[in-house]
């Protein structure tokens, strides 16, 4: 399995992510909020979000995307490994300080070991 985030694999349409916001399942592991919806894609599709109203500066904001990507990077193999079920995911940041890689790694990987297998 490859370590790569590729673009098909981004969470990027407006209808997806209106359904996972009306119809998804949260799991929250402080300080990221994961929503997910069972998914009838062929690939898991992943997005990531920072709050505005937390986060004034893009730069910081972007900072943080960017450490959830690379944690989610890291660990997709553990649910691609594990789960027959093809997800859409929606990783938010609910902190209100930057927090270190360390901390959104594991809340990151404590949320997609929760996440069902069938």
């Amino acid at each position: 399995m490859s370590e790569t985030f590729p673009k098909q694999q981004k969470l990027k349409s407006r209808k997806d992510i209106k359904l996972l916001f009306e119809g998804g399942k949260t799991i929250t592991k402080y300080p990221v909020k994961l929503l997910w919806l069972p998914s009838g894609a062929q690939e898991t599709k992943t997005g990531v979000a920072v709050a505005k109203r937390n986060f004034k500066s893009a730069v910081t904001r972007n900072k943080i995307k960017r450490l959830m990507r690379e944690a989610y990077r890291l660990h997709k193999k553990e649910i691609d490994g594990r789960n027959k079920v093809v997800f859409t995911l929606l990783f938010i940041y609910i902190g209100k300080d930057v927090a270190s890689f360390e901390t959104i790694d594991k809340a990151v990987l404590g949320a997609l070991l929760k996440l069902p297998s069938k």
